[in-house]
């Protein structure tokens, strides 16, 4: 296997470290904050290494080649973007507290996803459609990395998804502003410039998004090994077993137990050495 070191910032000044783990190992650098160690077998002092000093750490197969893939999907709200659009809404609806307490129970997989995410709709009603351009405006970020790697996978040639429970004001707007490929969201309804509360159409919970996948892959002929999924929740889990290489992103436990990799401290980026980029 190739151990993938990862950070915030440069791993460099920990290299020195990692001898008496992998003695005689040659690093290679791929960029700025991932190195790479090539022909390592696992080492159960590694996870509690790198947690000490905030650093991401995986064991990728050194068969792996970017080119493997041609397509990445990604969840929206706390992946792609750094925030939780519903519960921006939900501050501007004056009922923020309720709804990030559902959201946070929701992600961690303690409640129903359908039910919590219902629910959580249901608290907006009556807000004013103005209130989705204002969480865009001034609330939606993209995650650190994002560009960097949206670009990477474009110049590559390989499509992305944009798979959420969040909403489409929001999703089609990332769309066009980014150029992703493909998007499978939530709509909301909307009656007389005010949120009914109410979805318009069917939930897209996490069956639906692992679904979106498959769906996207048989269009572009591809096989579902051939895609690889990155988020942050419970209800991204689906997804992420059901691509070729699950990553989890800053996520809850929920979701890293099961996923193939975990990104804690690197940008959104950082899935670019986990899927066999060489670097320059």
């Amino acid at each position: 296997m190739n151990l993938v070191l990862q950070g915030a910032a440069d791993p460099e000044p920990h290299l020195s470290g990692l001898a008496e783990l992998y003695p005689g190992g040659e690093w290679r650098r791929l960029d700025a904050t991932a190195w790479r160690l090539d022909g390592v077998s696992r080492h159960p002092a590694l996870p509690e290494f790198c947690a000490s000093r905030r650093l991401d750490w995986a064991y990728v197969p050194p068969q792996r080649r970017l080119s493997d893939f041609g397509l990445v999907a990604f969840d929206m709200d706390s992946t792609l973007i750094a925030t939780e659009t519903l519960n921006d809404l939900a501050e501007l609806a004056g009922v923020g507290e309720e709804v990030s307490r559902l959201t946070a129970l929701s992600m961690a997989g303690q409640v129903d996803f359908a039910a919590s995410f219902q629910r959580r709709v249901a608290l907006l009603a009556g807000l004013g459609e103005s209130a989705l351009e204002q969480v865009y405006q001034e609330r939606v970020r993209l995650s650190p990395g994002a560009k960097t790697l949206l670009a990477e996978l474009k110049e590559r040639g390989i499509k992305t998804l944009l798979a959420t429970g969040g909403f489409d004001y929001f999703a089609h707007r990332l769309q066009a502003e980014l150029g992703l490929d493909f998007v499978a969201c939530n709509t909301l309804e909307i009656r007389q410039g005010k949120l009914t509360g109410r979805l318009a159409g069917p939930l897209l919970d996490a069956s639906g998004k692992a679904g979106a996948l498959a769906q996207t892959c048989r269009k572009l002929g591809l096989s579902v090994s051939q895609s690889a999924a990155v988020g942050d929740g419970a209800n991204d889990l689906e997804m992420l077993q059901a691509a070729g290489v699950g990553i989890a992103f800053r996520a809850r436990e929920a979701l890293k137990k099961h996923a193939a990799h975990a990104l804690d401290h690197a940008g959104l980026d950082g899935v670019l050495p986990l899927l066999g980029i060489t670097g320059s």
